[in-house]
């Protein structure tokens, strides 16, 4: 996939996809490899298991004697306008509201259908995002690329790299290369915890922080691995000085924030230079950093939708509803893809900041077909998991074993899952 790597695939399984999906689980994972063997100065020999990285693709985690909360609210889903399809994202409850509000009408499913039947899906679309809402009219490829935002996400590269800079390079022990390696993750749902959380397997201190009222139940259990997570609120004077001592000290600073939402907040990039110097940056968002969209809020089932994924997959398995992808496979890939680059740049590539983005990510995909039709079931079988139980807040549960493997260099984590705010805002050390 034109991913850097030397790596063996072993096990090679795949879903069932329009799209290679499989494949970029094992690229991007083997990126990860690549750049572990870049930092570490030397070429070790690793292996990509294409059945593990493809259900690391899904969930990592299975409780054992309690349940995890539904992944998507009742409401989400994908919904037929009067020329085509639209799919509204109401996870959150403020996006909740503002597409409820915009249909006027409760949140029952077969009543908020029924509504969506009067709406072209342009005109929908537009009227919830005007609202703070997130939603996304179905487009074909063709559409896409004829889209101005589709002309400018394209147009950039799959990893962005900017802000030269020389800062010393990262050494720890090997067999542990990011032992030490401070790291202050402000990313949500789901790219950026899934870079965080494979930093987290070699070593680092991550330290996730949430606002005071935020919650992801229904995927906190999966990405906390080897986490802290703690709280603070950063329109409170108190907690921005905490804060801005966190990122005095950080090593990597990992956020997932829209164009300009943090300097809404007061800290734009000059800012944050001027707090941490030294601190590699990488960032993300969903439609890219240029174009009309840049500052569109967005999530990996929006993108499937506006970037012609869905429609592709709607043909690809002759139905007349849009089928996505069998994994929410832009956020796992880009977030890997955001780890190795954390890994390059503490390798001393030259430069201090990067950023990529879902759509991006989704283009890659789309420029590779599934060759043959996979088989691979989406449900882990149990030799899949780990033997040992793993302690967490809500129960003991099983992890998958890691897809990854190179020589000295193990995969671990520790540290179970934690919840949100579980831990106090400082480092370990």
């Amino acid at each position: 996939m034109g991913l850097e790597g030397d790596y063996r695939v072993v096990d090679p399984q795949a879903f069932a996809s329009c799209f290679a999906v499989s494949d970029l689980a094992t690229a991007s994972i083997g990126a990860v490899g690549a750049s572990l063997n870049s930092l570490v100065g030397e070429t070790r020999q690793m292996a990509v298991n294409q059945r593990l990285a493809s259900l690391w693709f899904g969930t990592s985690i299975r409780p054992e004697g309690w349940d995890m909360p539904p992944i998507w609210d009742a409401v989400a889903g994908d919904y037929a306008c009067k020329d085509g399809w639209i799919r509204l994202h109401t996870n959150l409850p403020h996006h909740r509201r503002a597409a409820l509000g915009v249909l006027g009408v409760n949140a029952h499913r077969a009543t908020v259908a029924e509504a969506v039947k009067g709406w072209s899906k342009a005109a929908l679309e537009a009227k919830i995002i005007a609202k703070g809402g997130v939603a996304a009219a179905m487009r074909s490829a063709a559409e896409w690329r004829a889209h101005p935002q589709g002309q400018a996400v394209l147009a950039e590269p799959l990893i962005t790299w900017d802000s030269p800079h020389n800062r010393p390079l990262w050494q720890a022990p090997p067999a542990r290369p990011l032992q030490g390696l401070k790291v202050l993750d402000l990313t949500r749902v789901l790219a950026g915890p899934v870079a965080t959380r494979t930093l987290a397997g070699f070593g680092a201190d991550v330290l996730r922080i949430d606002p005071p009222d935020w919650d992801e139940a229904n995927v906190v259990p999966d990405i906390t691995l080897g986490k802290r997570c703690a709280r603070l609120d950063l329109h409170e004077a108190n907690d921005r000085k905490l804060f801005e001592a966190l990122l005095k000290q950080a090593d990597v600073f990992v956020h997932g924030y829209r164009p300009g939402a943090l300097a809404g907040l007061g800290y734009g990039y000059a800012k944050r230079r001027a707090l941490a110097p030294d601190a590699l940056e990488v960032s993300l968002c969903a439609y890219g950093w240029s174009g009309p969209w840049a500052r569109r809020r967005g999530f990996d089932s929006l993108v499937q939708m506006s970037s012609g994924i869905a429609d592709a997959g709607m043909g690809w398995a002759a139905r007349d509803v849009p089928v996505p992808l069998p994994v929410q496979a832009l956020d796992h890939a880009t977030g890997y893809l955001m780890a190795a680059a954390v890994l390059r740049m503490l390798a001393g590539n030259g430069y201090s900041r990067v950023r990529l983005s879902l759509a991006r990510t989704a283009g890659l995909l789309m420029a590779h077909r599934q060759a043959e039709i996979g088989t691979l079931a989406k449900t882990p079988q149990a030799t899949d998991f780990e033997p040992s139980l793993e302690k967490t807040p809500w129960g003991p549960a099983h992890r998958l074993r890691p897809p990854l493997q190179i020589d000295g260099i193990p995969m671990r984590w520790p540290r179970g899952a934690s919840d949100l705010g579980s831990a106090a805002p400082k480092w370990l050390s």
